[in-house]
Formats: structure tokens, sequence, C-alpha cells
């Protein structure tokens, strides 16, 4: 029985070790796709160049990394809205209509995931 255990124990811990540096990962990849976008950014009417962007959600991600526990939770927490307004973050790309930001970033994570 206890053999059982020790195994259990140390399966669970190696599936939670890779599935966190999965998530890092997935995370790490959705803020260089920000940066890459050549997008605009609209955060509370204004709009950002993709790079500024990438660093306001960097630091939002530092202040909420201990609640992050998913690419999806580090969309909601850090790369949505604007957690003083409430107001959602839009995208705005060429020749294509504006996107909120978490609608854009989940459909780049699905893309991710397939690739993997």
């Amino acid at each position: 029985m206890k053999l059982y255990l020790v195994i259990f124990i140390l399966w669970s811990s190696t599936y939670s070790l890779k599935s966190a540096a999965s998530t890092a990962a997935e995370i790490q990849h959705l803020l260089t796709f920000i940066e890459t976008s050549h997008c605009q950014y609209e955060r509370n009417g204004s709009l950002h160049s993709a790079r500024d962007a990438k660093q306001h959600i960097s630091k939002k991600y530092h202040y909420y990394q201990d609640d992050i526990e998913s690419a999806e939770d580090f969309i909601s927490l850090t790369a949505s809205k604007s957690s003083l307004s409430g107001k959602p973050y839009l995208i705005h790309c060429s020749n294509s209509k504006s996107i909120k930001s978490s609608e854009w970033l989940l459909s780049e994570l699905k893309v991710f995931r397939k690739k993997k």
C-alpha cells in the first residue's frame, strides 16, 4: 500500500512540473505573439504599440503570477481588461475589425496548442 502511495505522489509531482512548464511555454508564446503582432492595443480609450502592450501585460503578469495556473488564467487576469476601469482591451490590426484581446489571444492559444 505504501508503495502505491509513493508512486502516486511521484507521478503527480512529475505531472505538476510538466503542466507548469507547459503553462509557462504557452504564456511566453502569447507574450511574444503580442509583441510581434504589429497591431495596436486599445486600453482605456488610448492606443498603444504592440511592444508597449507586451510590457504592460508583463507587469500585470508578475503581479498576478501566484494566481495564474493556466494560460487561460493569464489571459483573463492580465491581458483581457483594465484592472482599474474594467473596460476590455481591444486589438486593432490592419485590414481587420477590432476584436477583444481575450478572444484574439484565446484563438492564438488554440493554434499554438494544435502545433504541439
